[in-house]
């Protein structure tokens, strides 16, 4: 074989192994930034079900498909072009900017806090007041899309945070890996949430004692799940939503407070070392949730004094 051809095949060689090495270190980082964005996931799967209580439930899922898609119309078309231009432009707004949107986590976590010591808002009694109408499921569509674009930008900028140090190209990718992962699971939960009642009736009716069981153990299971996923995403973005601002004072060397979290970790890890990694990493998550509940409350508090006057 000729030595030209042979060195036309070295260098294929080398680009296909140095192609596979990027790709793995891409899916590495996207799994990274999309673990690094749970919080808000689990709130955005916690919020989303309740849009489509009211209505009937053959209009469930193409009413989730349709926020579906438009979540990801937000994270494609609007969120992850203005990311890569922040990146590329001024990279330097990225920390104050999570910090804002920490703030914001805060402030939507307090505020449900609040809800609940209140009584809350009554989903059951909202289901009896609506019906299923082509302006109804517009208005809902409408709204949870709004939310979404909230949410979705936290999720985006925590993600290009996390890949923020890599190439142009690379960040790119793995932002649009993030945004079709994250929408397909997210909504997938909760396409799964929304009809769990509708799979448990159906099982329930079956001639199999163990899946009238499974199925009667389904309904029963719908109102704690939602009650656990609301509990769950409220504390996840005290975490995140507190996280973000620690690891931004730390930027900005404001150690006082990140220092005194990391302090304590160290000595609670240090005197448990048979778990001292989880044990860090709990005292690390309470210590960013109680910055959390603090700055969302001094937000809702300032804000409902705003509204007084």
């Amino acid at each position: 074989m000729p030595s030209g051809l042979i060195a036309l095949l070295d260098d294929v060689a080398g680009i296909a192994k140095l192609t596979a090495s990027s790709l793995d270190d891409v899916a590495a980082a996207a799994g990274k930034a999309g673990s690094k964005a749970a919080g808000v996931v689990i709130d955005d799967t916690a919020v989303t079900p309740r849009y489509v209580m009211g209505l009937t439930p053959d209009r469930e899922l193409p009413i989730i498909w349709k926020i579906a898609k438009g979540s990801l119309r937000n994270k494609l078309l609007f969120l992850l072009p203005a990311a890569l231009v922040l990146s590329a432009v001024a990279p330097w707004l990225l920390p104050p900017l999570l910090m804002l949107g920490g703030a914001f986590l805060c402030f939507e976590a307090a505020e449900k806090l609040l809800e609940a010591m209140q009584g809350g808002h009554d989903l059951a009694e909202e289901a009896l007041e609506t019906h299923s109408s082509t302006e109804l499921e517009d208005q809902k569509v409408s709204g949870a899309i709004r939310t979404d674009f909230i949410l979705s930008g936290e999720i985006m900028a925590i993600a290009l945070g996390t890949v923020a140090a890599e190439p142009i190209w690379e960040q790119a990718i793995i932002l649009v890996v993030v945004a079709f992962l994250i929408t397909a699971g997210v909504y997938g939960v909760v396409g799964f949430i929304v009809k769990m009642d509708d799979i448990g009736l159906h099982l329930a009716e079956r001639r199999s004692a163990g899946a009238r069981m499974l199925g009667r153990a389904m309904v029963k299971a719908m109102p704690v799940l939602m009650g656990i996923l609301s509990v769950v995403g409220t504390a996840a973005m005290l975490w995140v939503g507190g996280g973000l601002i620690v690891h931004g004072l730390h930027e900005f060397h404001w150690d006082l407070i990140p220092g005194a979290i990391h302090h304590v970790a160290a000595g609670a890890a240090h005197g448990l070392p048979a778990i001292a990694p989880a044990v860090e990493w709990v005292v690390n998550a309470v210590g960013a949730g109680i910055v959390g509940l603090i700055v969302g409350g001094i937000v809702v508090a300032a804000l409902h004094l705003f509204k007084k006057h």
